[in-house]
């Protein structure tokens, strides 16, 4: 069958794309691990060139090392696998056992270095990292935030106790300085959206997610909007003070609404 020019420049620029992606696979691939640290747990696949029977897999004890053939116990705990290989060519010619060894060290199983999702996402718990992994990594291995429940501020807290606020309407709309990057011992905590309450004449009453620039008609839209007998402009707003005291205030759609509000809505006169 012949194949039209038109088709060959096809078939053509769809290999020079596939090429490029692989290409770019395998870079992020060696990226992740070279930026990885190694911990008790993680399983190595390590390969001796031309030694096949020094080639094999282990395991990260808890102490931080591996059993190796002819070398004995190798610490490996915080080192990247780059310089577990140029450990293992030092042992290995300073042992006697090869002239010019070539090693190459691949992470099988990444098992060490966790981060733990908590709050109001879809699936909480603590998630392994496998590279240079940042929030938005962390969050989509989590199921995403409850967006019915989730607040648009969540906080990122390290290791050492230090506390990073994250703003996920930002971090969604691309902003990369929330996009903070996490590391093992990272707990990222997504708390409940403050809320406010409409009832009276509304289609759904209830309790609703508080979202930034919540106003009157948009909370009234919330509820499924007014019943044939409701009325904007008959709503209140009642709101407790600094002293737990609740005012009532009469409100207009423009105006804002703060957590905990509860906004009710009343009949017309007409």
């Amino acid at each position: 069958m012949l194949i039209s020019p038109m088709a060959r420049r096809t078939v053509s620029t769809l290999s020079l794309v596939l090429l490029m992606i692989c290409s770019m696979l395998g870079r992020s691939s060696f990226a992740a691990d070279a930026d990885y640290r190694l911990g008790p747990g993680d399983m190595l696949r390590v390969n001796v060139f031309g030694s096949p029977e020094l080639s094999g897999e282990v395991r990260v004890s808890e102490s931080g090392n591996i059993t190796y053939p002819l070398i004995g116990q190798v610490q490996v705990s915080g080192k990247s696998p780059a310089q577990v290989e140029a450990q293992l060519v030092s042992a290995f010619v300073e042992g006697g056992y090869l002239k010019q060894p070539q090693v190459s060290v691949l992470v099988l199983e990444y098992r060490s270095q966790k981060v733990s999702v908590m709050g109001h996402v879809t699936k909480p718990g603590q998630y392994s990292l496998q590279s240079s992994s940042r929030v938005l990594d962390v969050l989509a291995a989590a199921g995403g935030p409850i967006s019915e429940e989730a607040a648009d501020v969540v906080s990122l807290m390290r290791k050492d106790g230090s506390k990073v606020p994250i703003d996920l309407t930002k971090l969604f709309a691309g902003d990369p300085s929330q996009n903070q990057e996490v590391a093992g011992g990272d707990t990222l905590y997504v708390p409940r959206a403050p809320q406010f309450y409409v009832y009276g004449e509304v289609q759904k009453p209830g309790m609703y997610k508080l979202e930034r620039g919540m106003t009157v008609s948009r909370a009234i839209s919330k509820g499924g909007g007014l019943t044939t007998r409701g009325s904007e402009r008959r709503v209140v707003i009642k709101r407790k003070d600094k002293e737990g005291k609740e005012e009532h205030y009469s409100a207009k759609g423009s105006d804002l609404l703060q957590a905990d509000d509860v906004l009710m809505v009343k009949e017309g006169l007409f």
